[in-house]
């Protein structure tokens, strides 16, 4: 009996060797460049979740969050191309991180509350307008054009605000509260309606908050502006004071019936302005869907503004409709335009404004 070997002929065995090109892996000094950035994003992470806001450095790095971990999702695309399967884990645990890091303000949307389909509204608009502004004159067109109910300015020296009155701007907001000075820590509240019993709240020398109430056809209600300190390093400590001390005040008045708003200089990554959230406090944008409208800063070209630290707060009973950023025209920062709903009278007699706090050092 005769058997035939079964050997494929050498041809084809050519062939099919020909068509099997081995995949090639990314080189390793370009692996080492991406194991150090996995690394750096690594002690960031590491940083967050073991020393939060300890020091001012990383403190700032979470601040934006929502773009300092980017880098991570890159790596681990090239990682797994590249085939670099340790690396590509180690930069997907980075991009977990920043989604879990993010996800609190990414899931913080929710309906309108139904009560205020059927409330009193106001129409809010809040801007830090930027101390070295050279002219107030686009305020003053986008204050006439929106024809805000309420006007709220941080870093409204006196020459800005003395520009505003004799525009004419300011003629439908007839109650007016001035924190007069001719630095950033400037202030001023314009209303519609009366302001009633008015603080100016200190904190090492500096005015931090504004506490007024805004009387209106439905009730009085509890409004705070909040201007702090930006974390910088020359500035970290009190900055993180300030923040604290805002969060001691809303827990020592009760959230209930209590607007705040302002430049905080702080977003959904420090520790300090998330202390306030859980103070039963509610962020307006974050509420509304609205985590990426950006305000700040708009004067870093070719850079869209990256981070969001101005806010509309809302205690129970006081809730944003409706929010947007505005141009910001002349500032670094973008404003905010708001319409707020309020419960009604029963929910601001619920919390009166405590009393003021005023701290030196």
């Amino acid at each position: 009996m005769t058997v035939e070997a079964t050997t494929p002929p050498r041809s084809v065995a050519r062939t099919g060797h020909r068509h099997s090109v081995p995949k090639r892996r990314l080189p390793i000094w370009i692996a080492v460049v991406l194991w150090i950035v996995v690394g750096a994003l690594a002690l960031v992470a590491a940083m967050r979740l073991f020393a939060w806001d300890d020091v001012a450095f990383f403190s700032v790095l979470n601040a934006i969050t929502v773009l300092v971990y980017l880098p991570a999702w890159i790596v681990a695309v090239v990682a797994l191309i590249g085939r670099r399967r340790v690396l590509a884990g180690a930069a997907l645990v980075i991009v977990v991180l920043q989604v879990v890091f993010l996800l609190p303000e990414l899931t913080a949307a929710e309906p309108v509350p139904a009560w205020a389909a059927t409330a009193p509204t106001i129409r809010l608009m809040d801007a830090n307008v930027y101390a070295g502004n050279p002219s107030m004159t686009g305020y003053a067109s986008q204050i006439e054009q929106d024809r805000p109910q309420l006007l709220t300015m941080e870093e409204a020296i006196t020459p800005d605000v003395t520009e505003l009155v004799r525009s004419g701007a300011l003629a439908g907001l007839p109650y007016r509260i001035q924190v007069t000075r001719y630095d950033p820590r400037a202030f001023l509240v314009a209303s519609a309606y009366p302001l009633l019993d008015t603080k100016v709240v200190y904190f090492d020398r500096l005015p931090l908050i504004v506490q007024t109430t805004i009387h209106l056809p439905s009730g009085n209600h509890a409004l705070w502006v909040v201007h702090a300190t930006a974390p910088l390093p020359p500035s970290f400590t009190e900055w993180k004071d300030e923040l604290a001390f805002v969060d001691r005040q809303i827990h020592a008045r009760g959230a209930v019936g209590l607007l705040v708003v302002g430049d905080f200089n702080a977003t959904w990554g420090a520790k300090e302005f998330r202390t306030i959230l859980d103070a039963g406090m509610t962020d307006g944008a974050a509420a509304r869907g609205r985590p990426f409208d950006m305000t700040w800063s708009q004067i870093e070209h070719p850079l869209p503004p990256f981070v969001r630290i101005d806010h509309v707060l809302t205690g129970s009973g006081v809730a944003v409709t409706q929010i947007e950023t505005g141009p910001g025209p002349g500032s670094d920062h973008r404003d905010l335009h708001a319409t707020i709903a309020f419960r009604g009278q029963r929910g601001a007699q619920a919390a009166r404004q405590g009393p003021t706090l005023d701290r030196g050092r």
